[in-house]
């Protein structure tokens, strides 16, 4: 009797450490949390992390260092970075996870886009006149919530690749959202320049409690959001779709203004993707082909720049900037026009690519002057079928959204290159009252104005920027890239690719190097340290690069040589990442 009861207790306490109700060693415990001690460069030889939080970076660390997986580490990150990074990515939004299959050598895409609830019109973002709502009114709307995918992404993710249990992938995340960690930099100015958005709703409690915007240092403790990581931890994501979380989900976004029912939420299901191939100096890059713009037009703007030998010129000439503008404006016209979703509408992949359209793009560079009149080609001289849809005009009112992109490698050679999102900072405001995860605005990167290629449809995905990336060389991966920025990103992911395979920088130097960003002639973004007399002759060309530099992207890299054995991890400075290294054992 002592024996069988004694077997029983031992078989009570494993079970509660695989569902994670004791802190599992490596999986539930206390982080650093002097966010200065982290580096945001790393090297080591048996795997490596690189995200925009420290301790999301250090729960993917450990997992690798348990044995774990890339794929295992990518997933205890994003569950990690719903609970650190609120504003950025979570289970109430979507995302693209690109991986490589060390054992495969297959790279795959888990597509977790968001989708159009049934009640969605194409008019839905028109007032009673017919004039597209501004942006800064339908962001915060019922309407902009999309159907999240981010949890059926991840539970797919495992499915296919995991070799760890899935709650001890969720234990981190619930332990940070109940024991709480020390508000960040970057958190800290996200409620703040948000505070009035948050207050309208259940998420004002939390990060503006009794009115007073949580500081930097202030430690955040998320009681609900604890108790829905609890139930997904038990009961996996049917819970989220088919259970008590989708029922509160729905009747939120109803709330609101929107059409969501716990149908939406059940109806939801992920794609798998191949990537769009393209080839860049020598190397294979991998992206992420439609809904998201972000791979087409990399892709594009790297054969557009291809024919014109950038190294040539200095990395901060003018001739280099003025190329980079010239390339970004005429993609960003074929954005505009071709770019949607592939389950509804007709994209010119083939035709946008095309070696024959990419010589006629090229021919609109002059060197000398800026191209007055970007407008989108026909790509569809190159296609076999016609359009079923015409180019339509928008209002240049919306903001670009923020996310968060990482990067994870391991020992047996897999590759995680995964952009998520929420859309905006803190995406639509609204927060599930006793659940605590915040609503994405994804809808909003549908067209307010119908009738093109990106108009709103029930079950549609919204057009994205979202390029997370992977680079080949003879075959094998060589360098993650990625970044959150909205129609940003693109142009980010292309510079790193330049500066690193164009230019021959390490990729700490390519990351920092100041980028650029310009979708047409009235639209102009730059990072400091381009010389003022560089900007004043780009002016003088006909640009139109102002008096303020700002913040484009940021960036979570990975780099691979093969030859040594060596990962390289670079965490961009314009948020408190880290770059963490795991060490195979006995070997330096």
């Amino acid at each position: 009797m002592k024996k069988i009861f004694k077997q029983s207790v031992i078989a009570f306490i494993v079970l509660l450490l695989v569902i994670g109700t004791l802190p599992a060693s490596g999986f539930a415990k206390n982080y650093e949390t002097d966010y200065e001690k982290y580096d945001l460069v790393a090297t080591a030889n048996g795997g490596m992390v690189s995200t925009s939080h420290a301790l999301a970076s250090q729960v993917g660390a450990d997992i690798l260092e348990k044995g774990g997986n890339a794929i295992d580490a990518a997933i205890a990150i994003q569950f990690a970075l719903t609970v650190t990074e609120p504003m950025m990515s979570g289970i109430g939004g979507g995302g693209f996870m690109m991986v490589y299959d060390g054992e495969t050598a297959e790279t795959t895409i888990v597509n977790s886009r968001e989708r159009a609830p049934a009640g969605a019109t194409p008019d839905m973002f028109l007032d009673e006149n017919g004039n597209p709502i501004p942006f800064s009114e339908r962001v915060r709307h019922g309407t902009s919530v999309g159907v999240p995918g981010t949890l059926k992404g991840l539970e797919q993710a495992h499915e296919m690749w995991g070799s760890r249990p899935m709650p001890q992938l969720i234990g981190p995340a619930v332990n940070l959202a109940q024991k709480g960690f020390p508000v960040n930099k970057n958190l800290a100015d996200s409620i703040a320049s948000n505070r009035d958005k948050l207050l309208q709703t259940a998420a004002g409690d939390i990060f503006v409690p009794n009115g007073e915007a949580l500081q930097e240092g202030d430690m955040l403790v998320q009681e609900d959001l604890a108790k829905t990581l609890k139930l997904i931890r038990s009961h996996g994501a049917d819970v989220f779709y088919n259970g008590e979380i989708a029922d509160a989900f729905a009747a939120t976004v109803q709330d609101f203004g929107g059409s969501m029912t716990p149908e939406d939420l059940a109806n939801y299901d992920v794609t798998i993707d191949e990537p769009i191939w393209g080839e860049f100096n020598g190397y294979d890059i991998a992206s992420m082909p439609p809904p998201s713009s972000g791979g087409v037009f990399l892709l594009q703007m790297l054969g557009i720049l291809d024919g014109f030998n950038l190294s040539q010129y200095d990395s901060r000439s003018v001739e280099k900037y003025h190329l980079l503008a010239e390339a970004m404006h005429l993609a960003y016209a074929d954005r505009a026009a071709y770019a949607g979703d592939p389950e509804f509408v007709d994209v010119p992949v083939q035709g946008l690519l095309h070696p024959d359209y990419i010589s006629e793009r090229q021919a609109l560079i002059d060197l000398n002057v800026v191209n007055g009149n970007p407008n989108a080609g026909d790509p569809w001289q190159y296609e076999d079928v016609e359009p079923d849809y015409e180019a339509t005009v928008q209002p240049n009112d919306r903001q670009d959204g923020e996310t968060t992109h990482f990067s994870v490698t391991d020992k047996w050679g897999n590759v995680v290159s995964y952009t998520t999102t929420i859309e905006q900072v803190f995406g639509s405001g609204i927060m599930v009252p006793g659940y605590g995860f915040m609503l994405n605005n994804e809808l909003t990167d549908f067209d307010a104005v119908p009738g093109g290629a990106n108009e709103v449809q029930p079950n549609k995905r919204p057009l994205s920027s979202m390029t997370p990336t992977i680079v080949f060389q003879d075959g094998k991966p060589v360098l993650t890239v990625g970044s959150p920025g909205g129609a940003t990103i693109i142009t980010t992911v292309l510079q790193i690719i330049i500066h690193t395979l164009e230019y021959n920088m390490d990729l700490e130097d390519a990351i920092s190097e100041p980028r650029i960003y310009t979708n047409n002639l009235n639209s102009y973004r730059y990072e400091e340290d381009i010389p003022p007399s560089v900007r004043a002759a780009l002016n003088a060309m006909g640009h139109s690069f102002g008096a303020n530099p700002t913040t484009i992207g940021n960036v979570q890299s990975i780099q691979i040589d093969h030859e040594n054995g060596i990962f390289t991890g670079v965490a961009d400075d314009s948020r408190n990442g880290a770059s963490i290294g795991v060490d195979l054992k006995g070997k330096k």
